[in-house]
């Protein structure tokens, strides 16, 4: 176990860069810090935010760093130097969430004045603002082609919207307390959210419907991420303090539950756990 000392308050967000020699955290101390991930060692620490940090994210090429900020403001900085390059201050409110477009050359930010926006990396310019909700948007993020953004707000509901025009594509509702966390699956056609209601829900991306709910949390669902690198077979939920994975293919579930399980499933538990009308047959 490697442990990463430096900061005197709580870590509130951390990134990897994207070849994963580094690793960064960001601090209600208000500076965020590079390490190196193989020693532990601190390289450098970002200074300049006012007031603590909530989020942070790499750029893809893994040259820049962004961070969110309560002080108002979102910063792009050089990632080899620690060189901030962009002071983003057009929110006039927290700025809660941070995310790259996959081709680096757009960042999102989305804050506690219940809008997003988006601008341009290389001039720091703002392309569009996303307007819809009607609470403070705790996280945003691209779609793995980037053509889509989702965000997820206070209100209770994600957003889809299209990330070239800024129009909105559609509402994601069913939560019954506010959202705090929204991703993609890696091939970009499901969407998982977490919510205040200690439930998180797994979406259609293509029709806005909901597949599943995964209960079973005992305080709200702050953050949800898809595995990266088998196609998002599992999910990854985190609630007071508890990780949990979630098996999404029918198949792994079907092998996991042989080895647990000693009877055959009813027709409601299938309907319950598997999310199936017709119980799979099983060899």
């Amino acid at each position: 176990m490697q442990v990463f000392s430096g900061h005197i308050k709580t870590v509130l967000g951390l990134a990897f860069s994207p070849d994963g020699k580094r690793f960064a955290t960001a601090s209600s101390d208000a500076s965020a810090i590079i390490w190196d991930t193989a020693t532990s060692r601190k390289l450098f620490t970002l200074t300049g935010h006012e007031s603590g940090i909530r989020d942070i994210a790499f750029s893809p090429d893994g040259t820049r760093v962004a961070t969110a900020s309560f002080d108002e403001t979102a910063r792009v900085w050089d990632a080899a130097t620690g060189e901030q390059l962009l002071n983003i201050i057009d929110h006039n409110n927290i700025v809660l969430g941070v995310a790259f477009s996959p081709d680096g050359t757009r960042l999102a930010t989305s804050g506690g004045d219940i809008t997003a926006k988006i601008w341009d990396v290389q001039t720091g310019q703002l392309l569009f603002t996303l307007s819809g909700h009607s609470e403070g948007i705790p996280d945003i993020t691209f779609s793995p082609d980037g053509s889509k953004i989702a965000t997820a707000s206070g209100d209770g509901t994600a957003k889809i919207w299209d990330a070239t025009t800024g129009k909105e594509l559609f509402t994601l509702t069913g939560h019954r307390a506010g959202l705090f966390s929204v991703s993609f699956s890696p091939d970009g056609k499901l969407i998982a959210t977490g919510s205040g209601d200690n439930t998180a829900k797994i979406w259609n991306i293509a029709t806005g419907q909901e597949i599943l709910t995964l209960p079973g949390n005992l305080s709200e669902v702050t953050s949800v991420a898809f595995s990266p690198l088998d196609g998002g077979a599992h999910l990854a939920v985190a609630s007071g303090g508890v990780v949990r994975v979630y098996l999404l293919r029918i198949e792994e579930v079907l092998a996991l539950a042989q080895t647990r399980v000693t009877r055959s499933l009813t027709l409601e538990e299938c309907q319950k756990y598997l999310h199936v009308d017709v119980c799979p047959a099983v060899p």
